[in-house]
């Protein structure tokens, strides 16, 4: 009885502690990518899955809010469109508040977004999953987001 006890103690605090290591690996993975995105990192989309789930919920200036699905091809090409000035006005998101909870077989990074160009915040999610090969992938993203123009393009 005390080694069926023992095992299944043990069992649990293996895996308690295999999650532990998966969630700091996601939050590693998760700085890396902010890394990349804030320095304007070449390899900035490999941080993506191959077809990830864009979504900008945008904060109209009634107070009403309309989310919006961007292609990840559109999304690719605004934002090469717009880095250059991006990075000439040294703009950079800042996470605050980050809680990282698991999604079914995946991983929410919840946190709140203070863009550099502001002085507000805004609620920002990513799913973070290994793909086929094992690599940390951003499967969704969605960010708040006051800019009006993508309901304009939609």
């Amino acid at each position: 009885m005390k080694k069926c006890l023992f095992s299944l103690l043990l069992f649990i605090l293996i895996g308690n502690i295999c999650n532990a290591n998966e969630i700091d690996d996601v939050q590693c993975f998760f700085y890396e990518y902010v890394n990349a995105a804030n320095n304007y990192s070449n390899d900035y989309f490999t941080y993506y899955d191959n077809n990830p789930i864009i979504i900008r919920v945008v904060e109209k200036d009634d107070g009403s809010k309309q989310s919006v699905i961007v292609p990840f091809e559109r999304y690719k090409k605004e934002a090469a469109k717009c880095s250059k000035l991006a990075k000439l006005r040294k703009y950079k998101n800042k996470y605050l508040n980050i809680k990282i909870t698991k999604h079914g077989n995946d991983y929410k990074i919840a946190a709140m977004r203070m863009p550099s160009t502001s002085d507000y915040k805004v609620p920002a999610y990513f799913i973070i999953g290994k793909n086929c090969n094992g690599e940390w992938k951003i499967k969704e993203e969605s960010m708040n987001t006051k800019v009006q123009r993508f309901l304009k393009e939609t």
